[in-house]
C-alpha cells in the first residue's frame, strides 16, 4: 500500500461527509459560538487516539497475542456493520441513541472520527509494513486534516448540500465502505489460509 492509497482508505473510513449529520445533531444543544471549539477539541482527541494506535498498534497486537489476520477480519466485520448502517440507516442514526448536553470524547472523537475500523487499519498498516511508519503518519495527518476541514465547515456544508444531499453522500460513502470491508475480509481470509 502506498501513501496515497493509505490516505484515501483512511479518509473513506473516517467518513467526514457522512459524519456531518451526526455532528450537527450532537451539537444542536451547544451554543453556536462554542460549536467550533467543541469540534476542534474532539478532532484533537481523535488525532491523539489515532496516533497512539498508529505508533503502539504492533505492541498492542503482540501483547494481546492477536494475529494480523484476526485484526484484519475483525476490522472488516466492524467496518461492514457501520457501512450497512450508512446504506440502510436505523432510527437514532449510525451510532444509536443520542446523548444530551455537550459531547465530550464520545461519540464525536471516538467512535465517529477515531472509529474501530480506522484503528484496526492503522494497526494493520504498522504491523504489516512497519518500515513505512513515516508514510502512514503523513497519510493519517492528511486524512485527519481533510476530515477536520469538512467537519469544521459542517453547518455551511449541510446548508449547501441539503438533507437529501447529505443522505446521498452518506449512502455513497457507505457503499464504498462495504467494498473496502469485503476486500479487507477477503485479504484476512487469504492470509489465514496461507
Amino acid at each position: 500500500m502506498d501513501t496515497l492509497t493509505a490516505f484515501l482508505t483512511l479518509l473513506f473510513v473516517m467518513d467526514p461527509l457522512g459524519n456531518i449529520p451526526v455532528f450537527l445533531a450532537a451539537l444542536k444543544n451547544v451554543p453556536p459560538k462554542r460549536q467550533l471549539y467543541v469540534i476542534m477539541r474532539e478532532l484533537i482527541f481523535a488525532l491523539i487516539v489515532l496516533l497512539v494506535f498508529l505508533y503502539a498498534g504492533r505492541f498492542v497486537l503482540a501483547w494481546l497475542g492477536l494475529s494480523q489476520e484476526a485484526i484484519r477480519i475483525a476490522g472488516a466485520i466492524i467496518l461492514f456493520l457501520i457501512a450497512i448502517r450508512m446504506v440502510f440507516p436505523i432510527e437514532g442514526g449510525i451510532m444509536g441513541e443520542r446523548l444530551e448536553g455537550e459531547p465530550f470524547f464520545v461519540p464525536l472523537a471516538v467512535p465517529l472520527v477515531a472509529g474501530p475500523s480506522t484503528m484496526a487499519i492503522l494497526m494493520l498498516m504498522t504491523n504489516s509494513e512497519g518500515e513505512q511508519l513515516w508514510d502512514w503518519t503523513l497519510a493519517l495527518l492528511g486524512a485527519w486534516g481533510v476530515s477536520a476541514v469538512i467537519l469544521l465547515a459542517s453547518s455551511p456544508l449541510a446548508k449547501l448540500l441539503g438533507n437529501r444531499g447529505l443522505i446521498a453522500v452518506e449512502r455513497l460513502m457507505g457503499m464504498v465502505l462495504v467494498m473496502l470491508a469485503v476486500q479487507l475480509f477477503l485479504d484476512g481470509i487469504k492470509q489465514s489460509l496461507n
